[in-house]
């Protein structure tokens, strides 16, 4: 039988790592993380069919999707 897998809860608090992420997203999103990387989980998004990304709401209330592994 499969294991479920293992999610982060929503409302946890996070910590994004630039350097995974640095290379796809907006040099703008760059900046902002750089100063502040701390986030909280607010929902799920499936990325592929097979793995989930997690919706995180910033400091500055805008929302964006990661992946599991660029985040702590």
């Amino acid at each position: 039988m499969a294991k479920p897998a293992s999610l982060t809860r929503i409302g946890s608090k996070i910590k994004i790592n630039i350097e995974r992420v640095r290379d796809r997203i907006p040099s703008d999103l760059i900046q902002q993380i750089s100063e502040d990387p701390r986030a909280t989980v607010i929902d799920y998004k499936m990325t592929d069919g097979m793995g989930i990304g997690l919706v995180l709401k910033l400091k500055d209330g805008s929302q964006n999707w990661f992946f599991e592994d660029e985040v702590s």
